[in-house]
């Protein structure tokens, strides 16, 4: 298997970099990845990761939620029940961001289409793009969204979107820089870009560390502060309007990570943790579990 060492950090490309902590993949694999950290943006990254060729193996499995729409469990069954509000929180999001009540939306890393499935509803025009074909599969079966394969997104045409969403998507982007250049011409004048990532400075990474659930190493490439965040956006000449905090996430993380950390599924515990990061996050958005980055040209 070809794997990716880096000398510099693939975010900013410093030579400050150096190892942080080993965190290990509950998922899939039971394998154990290094994440270094770097001096130059306060961005980390998992080191050795596979390439984009290798690393499908380690989607494959029917705890990944994103591509299975698992209720097996507790854990995922609390992830359901939440999700209507959140879907109604990012419908909102685009909404304010354009200006407008409907309009296109191009979400990438679009899983099983559930959140297209709400915005189609709301009256847009939605495209998909999703590089697991089982994930593919269930858009279609259970949501009725045609979602396309990822390789498509170079040949989309130029300034056809008002809006582009991408949740949870942008630490698994081998090719972040080429991704994030090439976003920039699809969207319309005056189109907005909203990116979700989990924030490693939050309240519930710092108490959990390599337990924390939101590494979910190797899949996650990178791991974002919102200063590493910023320099990115900045790099691609993407003006950052505002950061939304993600407070749900927060629940779901620490109930994960406690497993990772105990072995038994501790609610109490992890409910405790999360109530903790979603009370922080609301005061101070850069302390949030997850966090949205809205953008503009």
């Amino acid at each position: 298997m070809s794997l990716i060492y880096y000398n510099n950090c693939p975010l900013c490309g410093s030579s400050q970099i150096h190892e942080v902590l080993t965190a290990k993949d509950y998922t899939v694999s039971k394998e154990s990845f290094d994440i270094f950290h770097c001096g130059g943006c306060s961005g980390r990254f998992t080191q050795n990761v596979p390439d984009s060729a290798n690393i499908g193996k380690y989607y494959q499995s029917q705890e990944y939620i994103s591509h299975s729409e698992t209720k097996q469990g507790l854990i995922n069954r609390l992830y359901h029940s939440v999700r209507k509000i959140t879907l109604r929180s990012k419908h909102n999001w685009v909404r304010h961001s354009t200006s407008l009540k409907t309009g296109s939306v191009l979400d990438i890393g679009s899983g099983t289409g559930a959140f297209l499935h709400y915005m189609k509803q709301a009256g847009w025009e939605v495209t998909g793009l999703e590089p697991d074909e089982i994930a593919r599969k269930n858009a279609k079966e259970i949501h009725q969204i045609d979602a396309r394969p990822i390789e498509e997104l170079y040949s989309l045409p130029p300034q056809q979107y008002d809006a582009i969403t991408m949740w949870h998507v942008l630490e698994h982007v081998h090719d972040l820089h080429k991704y994030l250049d090439h976003l920039r011409t699809l969207l319309k004048p005056g189109g907005s870009l909203l990116i979700a990532v989990p924030n490693y400075t939050s309240v519930d990474a710092s108490f959990y560390k390599e337990f924390w659930a939101a590494y979910d190493v190797p899949r996650h490439l990178y791991h974002f502060s919102p200063s590493s965040m910023e320099q990115l956006l900045s790099q691609h000449n993407l003006k950052l309007i505002k950061k939304h905090p993600m407070v749900f996430d927060g629940f779901y993380v620490s109930l994960l990570s406690e497993k990772y950390k105990t072995g038994k599924s501790r609610l109490f515990a992890g409910f405790f943790h999360g109530l903790r990061s979603y009370r922080k996050g609301l005061k101070n958005v850069d302390l949030c579990s997850s966090i949205v980055y809205e953008c503009k040209l």
